[in-house]
């Protein structure tokens, strides 16, 4: 897997959530099965931030993945009703797969849970691992290196199945 170098090793995107009480233990701590979730939105909300849902493009075949590694991290306890801040990205990308990463901060900034996962391309109807698209790699790619937002006119491929 090719590391993705940016000028900023922060994260670029990030989005935040409220911890509701179906995600939690009778302690009113958020339950360990809910941070998968938690990946899931993180995942999604990153790209709807480059352009397009991964629910939809998944329907047309062009792009779809599905999750081969999830490390989870517990720093600190999250409870019902804190806000968390999930910062995420794309550290790293193959041919196939794609590493990525989701930090959760509480509204004090605190880092409570680190999130590594591993996506690997999918082709739905073979049920077989494919490449990731050149577009899906240069979209990311030009995000995580610039914070840029490529159109859908720089990503050709892409925008016929969007």
């Amino acid at each position: 897997m090719k590391h993705l170098t940016s000028k900023n090793e922060a994260f670029k995107f990030q989005t935040n959530i409220r911890v509701r009480w179906s995600e939690c233990d009778r302690q009113g701590i958020a339950f360990n099965g809910s941070y998968l979730e938690y990946l899931e939105i993180a995942q999604s909300e990153y790209f709807r931030n480059l352009g397009y849902s991964i629910y939809s493009l998944a329907q047309t075949g062009f792009f779809d993945t599905v999750i081969v590694n999830v490390e989870l991290s517990f720093l600190l306890p999250v409870k019902i009703d804190d806000i968390l801040i999930l910062k995420a990205k794309t550290a790293s990308m193959g041919t196939t797969s794609m590493k990525f990463e989701v930090h959760i901060f509480n509204e004090s900034n605190q880092l409570t849970t680190k999130i590594n996962a591993v996506y690997v391309g999918y082709d739905q109807n073979k049920q077989v691992k494919k490449h990731i698209p050149a577009d899906i790699r240069h979209l990311i790619h030009t995000f995580e290196t610039d914070g840029l937002v490529l159109s859908k006119d720089h990503l050709p491929d892409l925008k016929k199945h969007i």
